[in-house]
């Protein structure tokens, strides 16, 4: 379950006083949200995720590709930590030695009990308002994916990928890569 507290607008340098409890702290739009720490299917998907996405950069060197918890600091008021985040080499100067501080090349959030308003409105308005080219929604419960993809702006219908059709998952982010959904949602 994900809980918001206060009303009083937090920054950055706040949100870096609160202490490690192993529950997953974000702000948005100044709001401290908090999520539980995910469940195991959650983590065995993220886990595929990263180890399919880490290989393919090792072949093809576009990027680097980051695990949560790790902070995307998009600006003072708004930090998050989207369960997977790639930044293409081009823009890796927005990697410092303690996060990421700028807009990502792609963000992507593992679907978990309580977090599916925070992760499919909430944080995709966000991530629409700060123009990050791509943002994918994997969907435990229904083995599916939801890619947004940015396009005058705006994110758009979503693209929707199922394992019951035996879809693969390609981005032109990352051109080659070829990941079936059998791969992701075992």
């Amino acid at each position: 379950m994900t809980t918001h507290t206060g009303h009083l607008k937090i920054t950055y340098e706040d949100y870096r006083l609160i202490p490690d409890d192993g529950k997953r702290h974000e702000v948005i739009d100044g709001e401290h949200v908090m999520s539980p720490s995910p469940n195991t299917k959650h983590q065995r998907i993220a886990g595929a995720l990263l180890t399919a996405l880490a290989n393919f950069l090792r072949e093809h060197p576009l990027g680097e590709i980051f695990i949560a918890p790790y902070d995307v600091v998009l600006s003072d008021f708004d930090v998050v930590q989207p369960d997977l985040v790639f930044v293409a080499t081009a823009q890796a100067s927005i990697i410092t030695s303690d996060n990421i501080r700028g807009i990502p090349t792609l963000v992507v959030e593992i679907l978990s009990e309580g977090n599916r308003k925070l992760d499919e409105t909430i944080k995709r308005q966000r991530y629409e308002h700060y123009g990050i080219p791509e943002y994918w929604i994997l969907d435990p419960a229904l083995d599916q994916v939801k890619i947004y993809r940015l396009k005058d702006g705006r994110y758009g219908q979503a693209s929707v990928l199922s394992l019951e059709a035996q879809e693969i998952l390609t981005t032109p982010l990352l051109p080659s890569m070829s990941l079936p959904l059998a791969t992701l949602f075992k």
